[in-house]
């Protein structure tokens, strides 16, 4: 079916001619679904080309206004704290205020396209090692479908994917619940 069949479908009226060669839809379809594991309730996990090192765990978050980068990510890409600039506190889903150890600016590529984000270092346990949010989101245009488990977005007359996990980030939320079944567990020792 054409665009502009289901154009004239949803509005009702007859179907419009789009003049000149139209770029490519930025959506999602029931192929988008191809591959995935359906129902389900995972989080958005990819893999991102993050300071020049393919990285894996990372997940996209449509809800947050801060792209988070975690200890694992921070020692691995060799950063030191020396690189940070500061940045002022956060605050966390349960109200409390963390201190980030400071903000770095790294180069993010998403298969043609580099930008560079500002990450805000943390010094907390996640299952992830970085966190995309808004700020991320929004300059690359990418539309993130969460019931498709895919991220796209436009380069040039393209619609690019970004690679994503069902399996990743079923094995983050298995390791968020050990860790947290361990935190408790030597709270428990410690009384």
């Amino acid at each position: 079916m054409s665009v502009s069949h289901v154009l004239a479908e949803e509005s009702g009226s007859r179907p419009k001619r789009i003049k000149g060669n139209a770029p490519p839809i930025l959506g999602f379809s029931n192929e988008d679904k191809v591959g995935t594991i359906q129902p389900h309730d995972d989080a958005l996990v990819v893999t991102l080309r993050i300071g020049g090192y393919d990285v894996r765990r990372v997940m996209v978050d449509q809800g947050s206004g801060a792209d988070i980068m975690y200890p694992d990510l921070f020692k691995g890409l060799n950063l030191k704290l020396e690189d940070l600039t500061y940045d002022s506190p956060l605050i966390s889903f349960e109200g409390k205020v963390v201190i980030p150890k400071g903000q770095i600016r790294l180069p993010v590529q998403s298969s043609p396209e580099t930008m560079d984000v500002d990450f805000i270092v943390v010094d907390a346990y996640s299952p992830y090692t970085a966190i995309v949010a808004r700020p991320w989101l929004l300059a690359l245009g990418v539309v993130s479908s969460m019931l498709h488990v895919k991220v796209k977005f436009r380069s040039g007359e393209q619609i690019e994917e970004i690679l994503r996990s069902q399996s990743v980030a079923r094995q983050c939320i298995l390791a968020a619940i050990l860790h947290q079944a361990k935190s408790r567990s030597s709270a428990t020792e410690d009384l």
